[in-house]
């Protein structure tokens, strides 16, 4: 899964690119950041329990948005369908 995170075309990074793509019903897989703002955390949370969507924990949003490789911290990425 870290492979079709470095590509553009199959993810998408930040907080409203991925709420949109779980309300659309593109997103496959979501990863979302222990150490993202709660009321992010919780929202992003929501929306997949809401539509299904699974979710992966990662450990820091430095991280995820070295791997997403958008030069800036990600709260949350997801897979595209």
């Amino acid at each position: 899964m870290e492979e079709q995170l470095r590509q553009p075309g199959r993810r998408v990074a930040g907080t409203k690119q991925v709420l949109r793509a779980i309300k659309d019903g593109r997103a496959a897989h979501v990863f979302l950041c222990k150490d993202a703002e709660e009321f992010i955390y919780r929202q992003i949370e929501a929306a997949c329990e809401e539509h299904h969507v699974p979710v992966t924990v990662t450990e820091s949003m430095e991280k995820l948005g070295k791997l997403c490789q958008v030069g800036v911290k990600t709260a949350a990425a997801a897979l595209l369908k």
